[in-house]
Order: structure tokens, then sequence, then C-alpha cells
């Protein structure tokens, strides 16, 4: 029999999206093959704290720490990567040896390319998009640059940190006003699941919006209203990457925000969307194109808005860490493209690891160059 692979699955972390987080992590790990994985939980609290053994999605529910489990760290040793253990008294409790990590953490923090860092010193493989993809997937801003740059449509946008509000409020609101009107879109750049984002109709309800983005991030970016169908697309693999079919967000509520995603769970899913074949096929493109501008790998979803009477397609944003809840529509989409929510996994431990490979067999200390080479 095959020596089966530890898997850790890593979730919960110091972001908005922790609850989301868990919810995702509890739905992977109950699908993975035992036959196949040895699971190791890994759950970070939200003030930062890794634990393991025992239950720690458990803990991290009950808000209970260490809740029965033992305190931990990655070991950034790549010949012998792994997670090292220790009770509350400071204890060694000995070393788990990991195969491959499953990141599923959203959101800062874990979406963000800091925990990739993270795993890419300790030398272990890990699901989905690497610190590059990852940074610039999770800020908006920098992320709807490099849309632009290779071409892609996007809704017009403004971007500003926290200092420029502080120094410029009348300024920049007297900008977003003649630049993208009423209604528009008020968001944390590094921020995830809608966490923190507002729609406003005022300037009053502009400087609300923004001081509320302000609390997830130091950076807000404002994107204009666009009066349009919300299509997603989810992409898996990675140099040569497939994309599922499209589907489709019936919002029930004014916008797909944060409480109608996971609190209210009031929106509707239509997968296959009902679109004509050539809107399909640009989608299509357009979503690996999204991929490839950020060097993405793994996995990610790509969201668009689709105004129908024009025929005009935007790209909004791509999640290198999609939500693997039962209504996340990453999976379904999947599903519905042939390839079940078991064998998804399946697919995303294979790409972690044939990416793994191949990073191994980069150089990374200087040699003598091979005889004839400039």
């Amino acid at each position: 029999m095959a020596k089966k692979l530890k898997v850790a699955v890593l979730f919960g972390g110091r972001s908005g999206e922790h609850a989301v987080s868990l919810v995702s992590a509890a739905s992977i790990m109950q699908a993975m093959d035992r036959e196949r994985y040895e699971i190791v939980p890994v759950g970070i609290t939200e003030e930062g704290r890794w634990l393991c053994g025992g239950d720690p999605l458990r803990a991290l529910q009950e808000k209970q720490v260490p809740g029965g489990c033992f305190f931990a760290s990655i070991v950034t040793d790549p010949p012998a990567p792994g997670i090292m253990l220790w009770d509350d008294a400071g204890r060694s409790r000995g070393f788990q040896r990991l195969d491959v990590v499953f990141p599923v953490l959203h959101g800062t923090y874990g979406e963000d390319g800091t925990v990739q860092g993270l795993l890419e010193l300790a030398g272990l493989p890990y699901v989905g998009a690497g610190v590059l993809a990852s940074a610039t997937g999770m800020d908006k801003a920098v992320m709807k640059i490099l849309f632009q740059a290779v071409g892609l449509p996007v809704p017009a946008f403004l971007y500003f940190n926290d200092s420029d509000w502080r120094s410029e409020a009348e300024e920049i609101a007297g900008e977003i006003e003649k630049k993208l009107l009423y209604p528009c879109f008020v968001k944390p750049a590094n921020a995830g699941s809608s966490v923190g984002i507002s729609k406003v109709t005022s300037r009053e309800m502009l400087f609300r919006g923004i001081d509320t983005a302000l609390r997830y991030d130091h950076k807000v970016i404002v994107e204009a209203n666009v009066q349009g169908r919300e299509i997603e697309c989810s992409v898996l693999g990675n140099e040569e990457p497939i994309v599922s079919v499209p589907g489709e967000i019936i919002p029930g509520a004014e916008f797909y925000d944060y409480r109608a995603k996971y609190i209210d769970n009031c929106a509707r899913l239509l997968i296959p969307a009902a679109l004509p074949a050539d809107v399909v096929e640009r989608l299509q493109d357009y979503a690996i194109r999204a991929f490839q501008a950020v060097e993405c790998s793994g996995l990610a979803r790509i969201d668009f808005f689709y105004e129908e009477k024009i025929g005009r397609i935007y790209v909004n944003e791509i999640n290198t860490l999609p939500g693997f809840t039962e209504i996340s529509m990453y999976p379904k989409l999947w599903a519905a493209s042939g390839i079940p929510f078991g064998m998804l996994i399946d697919k995303l431990i294979e790409f972690a690891l044939e990416r793994h490979r191949r990073r191994q067999r980069l150089v990374t200390r200087w040699e003598t160059p091979p005889e004839g080479a400039e």
C-alpha cells in the first residue's frame, strides 16, 4: 500500500475572514480521501497563535486556547520540513514531519503572500498561489493595474492610503465624485469576502465608507458602479490552467456583501450561467489571462461584471484562495464542469507537489558557469 501523504490543513488566522476559513477547512477535511492522506489539522487563532494536535478546529470554533491542543510552529528546515509542538508550559511535545500544506486562510496573513513566504522558507510544498500572485491578487489596486497592463478591461477606480486621506480628504472626495460618480463602492484594498465594503450614494456615506474600509487596511480602493450581471469562473492548474463553466450570482441583498454571502445566505447561484456561447468563450479567455497576469498557480476564482445590453465584460478581481464552503462558487463550478469536490482536492495537492518539484530544480547558490557560457 502506498504511503499516505501527510497534509497539514491550515485554517483560521488573523483576518476578518477567520470564521469563513473554519467552515472552508471543515469542508475540505471532510472530503479528503483518508486512504491517500493523513490529515494534520493546524489552526491559527485570531491572535496568531498556531495550534496542532487534539482538535484545533473545535478549539477555534469554541474560542478555547489551547483547548486540548499543543502550540505549534513551522520549522524552517528544508531538508526536514515539518511542525514543532509544545505545551503551554513550554515543554516540547515533539515534531510532526509534513509532506504538503493546504492553506485555507482567507484574507490577510494567509492569502496575501505572508504564509506562502514562510512555507517557501520551510521548503514545504503548498496548495495554491505563490508569494507574488498571492500578494498582488490580494491588493485590489495592484491587481487591477496588472490587468490593465495586459489589456484586460476593468471598471474605473481610484485608490489612496490612510495618510493621503488624512491630509487630502476633501480633494480625494472631489476626485471620486468627478471621475466615478455616485453610487460607487468603497473597499479595503487588501481584504476579501466583501469585508469592509460599502456602497455609497453621497459624500456623507463616502466618508463613513472610507472610515470603515480603513479599519481593515491602510489602503482604500473606490470603484465605479457597474450595472451588470455578476459572473464567476474557476481556474485550476499551473503552467497550463483550465477554466470552468461560468456561474452567475443573483444577490439577495443590494449587493453581494459579507452578510449576503455567509450570514443570511440569501444569494442564488446559477450554474452554468445562461450566456451566449461567444460570451462564455470571452469570459473563459479573460479568466485564463487574469490568472496568468498575476502569475498564479494552483487555483483561483475570477469575478466579472457583464453588461448584457451592450455586451461588455469587465474583470472585477481574482481571488487566489477562494472559499471552499458548501455554498462557495469555486468547488460548485468545478462540480458542474466534471470535477467533483474530492477529485478537486486531489488535483490541487498534485499541482502543489508539481510546482514544488519545479522550484526545487532551481539553483539557489552561485555555481561556475558551464564551459562556453557567458
